[in-house]
């Protein structure tokens, strides 16, 4: 684990200070998952995009004409 410094407003820690105390937590904590969760939907976005990038585009059709509506789609 590595300790790092930060800055809040004076209302903004009291409160910080507060509400982790009735969530029987630690604001080091508080701000230890959140900086976790986002920088997990940061990077899973990231891959998730690269992912489908990587994936070689499909054509739509495969003979000279598409594909009546008709034949997709019975009623």
């Amino acid at each position: 684990m590595k300790n790092i410094t930060i800055k809040l407003d004076n209302d903004v820690a009291q409160w910080s200070k507060v509400w982790a105390a009735e969530n029987n937590t630690s604001v080091s904590q508080i701000l230890g998952d959140l900086l976790k969760q986002m920088k997990k939907e940061k990077t899973g976005y990231a891959k998730a995009m690269q992912q489908f990038l990587d994936v070689e585009a499909l054509p739509l059709k495969t003979s000279k004409h598409y594909p009546l509506r008709d034949d997709l789609y019975e009623r």
